[in-house]
């Protein structure tokens, strides 16, 4: 039985070499995982450098496009003063000379901004740097075009005129490489993230000026401040400049290489857990089956050697009997032979189809108790609280039932040492019967409560360990009951609790 118990610590030793390994490979996945976050962290701020670059160079392009918007404003409040300097003149007024010569240059050198006189009712009368296309009043889309800025009126003899004016065909040209470049700009910040999930934020984090490698429905109104939240809770949030003289900030959250090698760990944990419970049971298994393959071989081979000298016993016995003055001892002998038969019985049932009959389970308890209390020391005392008149029927099988309370009661025997108490009490539910066995003995630490009925658990020096755990086979297995340690004190006693069910299971 030592033998059982060095494979069970063996296989205990293995599992655990096993947790050290994997836990042990988990953690050097772990910090390779973290290495990779970090250089993952690390380019993307070496990356958002590169954007706040890149913005620079945006910056600069902008402010030469503001600048170039600023000259054409200039040149066009230059072009209306001027205008309104020639208007101003009288009809005689020579437009040649050197104050007027001046102005009349500055309407005549305007080769790029386009200018369409209209009068009240928008009918053209002047035009500049427009090609019209025969279209004699400003409506539609010309109309929309000259429409941007807010056109000068003036009034020449009693008639009103509006001066329209829009950008020239340069800065229009300028603007859209303009949004182009900042489109562009954009668009590579987004797409090159080395797979980073990313949003871009305005300085007050409220709106978003573009993201990348993420759903679309993250970033939607209802959805947006949660993403937000999380990337920042991943990654603080890294500020940079942006075109158009302002600032904004990054968003963003690990890989989704990175997302699924953080939960590579537990899954690869789980696998090896499930695998260890599986080899747990299977190795249980095999130890069960072992145990049940010895214990019915052991007992077929016991009831078998048995068999023969129990039916030699019992022909001497009745050749005894021929002389009358073996009589009395023939009664004895027939006792003991009779009992030997009933060992030989309980032993046949090991490993057979155990059939349970419905009998008083009452009856044979208190069978059982006077059969032991008769062969016990003196200084060894029943007390049986099971009521006389109780009658409790119960389906069981007879021959192995008197077997675990015979076990039971010897082991109280031994805890006591030849010298105490066996008490039994019983009591019944609508489905349950309660057998309660107590001894005065010494007791068995609460650490033991279940190893004492594990096969070779013994605290006997020539003991087997055996006893137990036959009780618990029969009362567990053969009539799906329970059995376990009710309370034990040391140095007080020990109770132990059967529990057997009304009805077949």
């Amino acid at each position: 039985m030592k033998k059982y118990y060095n494979n069970t610590r063996l296989l205990w030793i293995l599992l655990m070499i096993g947790f050290i390994i994997v836990f042990a490979t988990l953690w050097q996945i772990n910090v390779i995982i973290n290495s990779l976050r970090e250089g993952e962290q690390k380019q993307v701020e070496i990356w958002a450098k590169a954007i706040s670059r890149k913005a620079e160079i945006v910056k600069q392009t902008q402010e030469f496009y503001g600048a170039t918007l600023e000259e054409e404003n200039r040149k066009m409040q230059q072009f209306i003063e001027a205008y309104k300097i020639i208007l101003s003149q009288d009809d005689d007024a020579d437009l040649t000379s050197p104050k007027l010569k001046f102005y009349t240059k500055i309407l005549m050198d305007n080769k790029t901004i386009p200018v369409v006189v209209t009068d009240e009712f928008n009918n053209i009368q002047f035009s500049q740097n427009v090609d019209l296309k025969d279209q004699k009043v400003l409506v539609g889309d010309l109309y929309k075009q000259f429409s941007q800025h807010k056109p000068w009126e003036y009034e020449v003899y009693g008639m009103k005129f509006r001066l329209y004016y829009k950008e020239s065909e340069i800065y229009a040209s300028l603007k859209s490489v303009m949004d182009e470049v900042i489109h562009s700009f954009l668009t590579e910040v987004t797409e090159n993230t080395v797979s980073v999930p990313i949003i871009i934020t305005n300085k007050e984090k409220t709106k978003i000026l573009a993201y990348g490698n993420l759903d679309s429905n993250l970033v939607s109104k209802e959805n947006v401040q949660n993403t937000l939240k999380e990337m920042a809770s991943d990654n603080n949030p890294i500020e940079i400049s942006l075109p158009l003289k302002q600032n904004g900030y990054i968003f963003y959250q690990k890989s989704a290489n990175i997302t699924i090698l953080k939960y590579y760990p537990y899954l690869y944990m789980f696998v090896f857990v499930l695998f260890g419970v599986l080899m747990f049971q299977v190795f249980r298994a095999m130890k069960i089956s072992e145990q049940n393959s010895v214990w019915i071989g052991m007992s077929k081979e016991t009831a078998h050697q048995l068999g023969t000298p129990i039916s030699s016993l019992m022909a001497w016995i009745e050749l005894l009997k021929t002389n009358p003055e073996n009589i009395e001892t023939c009664k004895e002998m027939n006792k003991d032979v009779q009992r030997l038969n009933v060992v030989s019985q309980r032993f046949s049932q090991i490993g057979s189809n155990t059939v349970l009959e419905k009998q008083d389970i009452t009856k044979t308890v208190k069978d059982m108790i006077d059969y032991i209390s008769l062969r016990s020391p003196k200084k060894i005392s029943f007390i049986d609280e099971i009521p006389n008149d109780m009658q409790v029927l119960i389906p069981y099988n007879r021959f192995l039932i008197e077997w675990t309370f015979e076990n039971l009661f010897k082991n109280a025997i031994d805890a006591m040492e030849g010298d105490g108490t066996i008490t039994v009490s019983m009591q019944t539910t609508d489905k349950k019967v309660y057998i309660d066995v107590s001894d005065t003995g010494k007791g068995i630490p609460k650490a033991s409560f279940k190893k004492i009925f594990q096969p070779g658990f013994t605290t006997k020096k020539r003991g087997w360990g055996l006893g137990l755990s036959l009780v618990r086979r029969i009362v567990e297995e053969y009539h799906k009951g329970r059995i376990y340690v009710k309370s034990s004190v040391l140095n007080v006693g020990t109770t132990f609790r059967i529990e057997l069910n009304k009805e077949k299971k």
